[in-house]
């Protein structure tokens, strides 16, 4: 059976990724935020973890390898957006953004990899977005776009780590994700430019099951 860990199963993104990979055979383990009231029906199990806590996560890795054993994939698709320039970018909202961001995809590296280079093979999956690349579309989103460009770097870093392994490393970057929460918050934009959660699901289980992909930035920028 191959297992593949999904964090925000319960949202919009992860509930795509959760459902393409259950179509396709996996056995999905899904993470959910504690006390959320959150449901992830398609996983195969669910678990409330709180991904930006290290003590937590360390504690459901011992949890995943005595239930579970092995490991193929972990897609990390917990994350938050928020605007800001920066004059009105405050140090607590780039710890927000850093802790929702970038601390929810390190704890999960650093928990699993060491499984992984156990096991010597398996892939992990980013979530980028498209101003951590572009710097003129961060200018009034800086504590989320400074946030995801570490999550982009953290996955070139673990590339490196793992080099001589057949351990993978993936970032998927979007522009504006078609999700209801988007669509409510920005109602006058042309939805049609926006991505698909399907779109970016599909993406990931083409890269998990493409042996020959060994780092690989996808970009999936809609109409735009």
């Amino acid at each position: 059976m191959r297992n593949i860990l999904v964090t925000g199963a319960g949202g919009s993104l992860g509930s795509a990724v959760v459902e393409k990979f259950k179509r396709e055979g996996y056995q999905v383990i899904g993470l959910l935020r504690p006390n959320s009231g959150e449901e992830s029906e398609e996983s195969d199990y669910t678990y409330e973890v709180d991904v930006t806590d290290e003590s937590s996560v360390s504690e459901f890795v011992k949890e995943y390898q005595m239930q579970y054993g092995e490991l193929d994939a972990v897609a990390m698709i917990v994350g938050g957006f928020a605007m800001g320039s920066i004059e009105e970018t405050t140090q607590k909202d780039l710890l927000d953004m850093f802790h929702l961001n970038f601390l929810s995809a390190f704890n999960l590296v650093k928990g699993f990899l060491p499984l992984m280079k156990k096991q010597q093979n398996g892939t992990f999956l980013f979530v980028g977005a498209r101003p951590a690349l572009q710097p003129t579309d961060a200018k009034g989103t800086l504590a989320y776009s400074l946030s995801k460009k570490m999550v982009i770097s953290l996955s070139e870093i673990l590339a490196e780590e793992v080099k001589g392994t057949d351990i993978r490393t993936h970032v998927f970057v979007p522009s504006i994700i078609d999700t209801p929460a988007n669509r409510e918050s920005m109602p006058d934009s042309d939805f049609t430019k926006w991505v698909n959660p399907a779109d970016i699901a599909e993406a990931m289980h083409y890269a998990v099951n493409t042996p020959s992909l060994r780092q690989m930035t996808f970009k999936l920028y809609g109409g735009v």
